[in-house]
């Protein structure tokens, strides 16, 4: 009950930024800029608190197996993204990315209270890009009133991801430790693929590659004033 609760706050974080977006739509390099701290946050995240547990499980097959079917399921996604075009395609894809952060988010309560609410912090910044996303291209041929319902609608499939992550919290040690190599490459996957990616289709600006750092950062500080 816990982590669904948690859940809420990248789900609100979605709507507020969808809601902005819809009437009034930030420009490129503002965008970059939360983009490049998106990814730095959650790469301290999947670098600072999922990679230790890994390292430490001693489980080199469950690790093995959960990258390798975490590498191929994100490299399906990025197949199916090139191939579908539209408003369909954006909301598939996104809600794809949003089921598979619940998971992660669950699987980080898993874990501990503290690595869930860093994936909290990290997954609601990465959340709200994802509603900016959304709201900046279905505007253009939608209501803004539709596509705030509509960015609602998707990210209630983040407190699904994390339901789904309860039952498998409590599988043996060598399976949970599988689910959270998948989770590491997801996380890792979402970094290099989507947000640096598309980051860098607006004009370079220094202060906007430093936001990367700044997140990056700003989550290790968190993470260390945590204990």
């Amino acid at each position: 009950m816990t982590t669904l609760i948690y859940t809420l706050i990248p789900v609100s974080a979605a709507i507020i930024g969808a809601a902005i977006a819809a009437y009034r739509r930030p420009g490129p390099i503002v965008v970059s800029a939360i983009q490049h701290f998106a990814a730095g946050v959650v790469f301290a995240a999947a670098a600072g608190e999922i990679l230790p547990d890994l390292k430490h499980a001693g489980s080199v097959v469950p690790v093995a197996v959960g990258g390798t079917i975490g590498v191929i399921v994100m490299l399906l996604l990025k197949s199916f993204e090139e191939r579908m075009q539209g408003p369909l395609g954006l909301t598939t894809i996104i809600g794809v990315d949003i089921l598979i952060d619940g998971l992660v988010l669950g699987l980080g309560f898993a874990a501990g209270e503290k690595v869930g609410l860093l994936l909290t912090i990290a997954l609601t910044i990465e959340v709200l890009f994802l509603g900016l996303t959304v709201a900046a291209e279905l505007g253009e041929s939608m209501k803004p009133g539709r596509v705030v319902g509509l960015t609602a609608g998707l990210v209630l499939l983040l407190p699904v991801g994390a339901l789904v992550a309860m039952p498998v919290a409590s599988l043996p040690g060598p399976y949970l430790t599988g689910f959270f190599a998948f989770g590491l490459i997801a996380l890792l996957y979402l970094v290099t693929e989507e947000l640096l990616v598309e980051a860098h289709e607006a004009p370079d600006r220094p202060w906007v590659a430093a936001m990367f750092f700044v997140g990056f950062l700003l989550l290790l500080l968190l993470e260390s004033a945590m204990g």
